[in-house]
C-alpha cells in the first residue's frame, strides 16, 4: 500500500499542528503550507518535535497561481484548508483583509482542485460564528447563518462556496463547523490564553491586572485535539458532508475566568478589571452547538468541558515546553 499524502495549508496555527500531529500517527505523508515558509518560525511544529516529519512549502492561499502550483506538485489525496485570518476582534479592525483572506483562499483551493480534475478529498475550516447569536439554542447543521462579525461572514461565504463546489462540480468536499476550541497552542491575543496566561503570572507574583471586555458572553468550548480528530473523519466518510463540531455545554466568559484563577488558588474578583475599550461593536451573546450528527454519522464525541480545556492550559503554562 502507498502512504497516503496530505496537504495542510496553514499547517502552523493550533489546529494545523495538532492535525500534522493526528495524521502523522495515522501514516500519512504530511505537506503543509505557509506564506512564506523560510521566514515562518513554525514554533507549534517545533514545540511538538514535529518539524523533522513533515515538508513545508510556501504558497499564498489569496493567489491562485501560487495555490494550483503547490497542489499540483504535491498532488495530495487530501486537502485541509485551515488558513486565513482566524480572529474575530480583529476582523472588526481588518474587515477586508479578513475576507479576502478567508473566502478567495477557500476559493482557490477549490478551482484548483477542479482544474487539475483529480479526486482530491477536501476539508474547509468553518466556524461557528457563522450562526450569530444562538438565543440559548443549540445550532445545527440546518440553523440558518446569521453572522454578526466581518469573521462570520467571511466563514458563511466559504462555506457556500465548498456546497456549491460539492452540487455543481461533484467535488469531495465539506466544512467543518467548529465551535470555540482551545490548547495550550492558541497565540497570546486570544482571549482564552490571555486569561490563562494572566492567571499564572499572577499567582506567580505579579500585581498585574487583567482587564476584560463583556465577560458575560456565553460560548461552547472544547478541546482542540479532539477536534482535528472530527476533521479526519469527515474527510474519512463515504459522502461529503457539513458537521456542527462542539461539546454540547456552554459556559460564561466569567465562568471560564473564575476556573482559571481557582486553579492557582486565587478569586479572579480580585484581579480582574472590566474594560470597555476591549468591547467589540457586535458581539455574541450566546453561542450553543448541537453536534449530535457528527456523534450519530461520524462516531465523533467530545469528551473534554470547558473546565477541563482550562486546566490543561493552566498546566502547560506553567511549563511551557513540556508537550500539552
Amino acid at each position: 500500500m502507498t502512504t497516503p499524502r496530505v496537504l495542510i495549508i496553514g499547517i502552523s496555527g493550533q489546529d494545523g499542528t495538532y492535525l500534522a500531529e493526528l495524521l502523522l500517527e495515522k501514516g500519512y505523508e504530511v505537506h503543509g503550507t505557509s506564506r512564506d515558509a523560510e521566514s515562518n518560525t513554525f514554533v507549534n511544529l517545533h514545540r511538538l518535535g514535529l518539524m523533522d516529519r513533515v515538508t513545508v512549502h510556501s504558497a499564498v492561499p489569496t493567489d491562485f497561481r501560487s495555490v494550483f502550483q503547490v497542489v499540483q506538485r504535491i498532488a495530495p489525496e487530501e486537502i485541509y484548508n485551515l488558513s486565513g485570518q482566524s480572529s474575530v476582534g480583529l476582523s472588526f479592525d481588518e474587515p477586508a483583509e479578513t475576507l479576502q483572506s478567508i473566502t478567495l483562499g477557500t476559493f482557490n483551493v477549490l478551482e484548483a482542485i477542479r482544474v487539475i480534475g483529480t479526486r482530491i478529498r477536501f476539508y474547509n475550516a468553518c466556524s461557528s460564528d457563522c450562526f450569530g447569536n444562538t438565543d440559548g439554542k443549540p445550532a445545527d447543521e440546518l440553523t440558518a447563518f446569521r453572522p454578526r462579525s466581518p469573521y462570520g461572514v467571511a466563514k458563511a461565504a466559504a462555506f457556500w462556496a465548498v456546497a456549491n463546489y460539492r452540487e455543481s462540480y461533484g467535488l469531495f468536499a465539506c466544512s467543518g463547523i467548529l465551535f470555540n476550541h482551545e490548547s495550550p497552542l492558541r497565540p497570546a491575543r486570544f482571549v482564552t490564553r490571555k486569561i490563562v496566561s494572566a492567571a499564572c503570572r499572577i499567582a506567580a507574583g505579579s500585581d498585574e491586572r487583567l482587564k476584560l471586555g463583556n465577560i458575560s458572553i456565553a460560548r461552547d468550548w472544547g478541546w482542540a485535539p479532539e477536534y482535528v480528530d472530527a476533521m479526519w473523519r469527515m474527510v474519512q466518510h463515504d459522502t461529503p458532508d457539513d458537521y456542527v463540531v462542539a461539546t454540547g455545554c456552554t459556559s460564561t466568559l466569567e465562568e471560564f475566568v473564575a476556573h482559571a484563577f481557582r486553579a492557582v488558588d486565587l478569586d479572579w474578583r480580585d484581579h480582574v478589571d472590566s474594560d470597555a475599550n476591549l468591547l467589540r461593536p457586535a458581539d455574541l451573546s450566546v453561542s450553543a452547538g448541537d453536534p449530535a450528527k457528527a456523534e450519530r454519522v461520524l462516531g465523533w464525541r467530545a469528551t473534554r468541558a470547558m473546565h477541563d480545556v482550562v486546566d490543561a492550559m493552566i498546566e502547560a503554562e506553567r511549563a511551557p515546553w513540556r508537550r500539552p
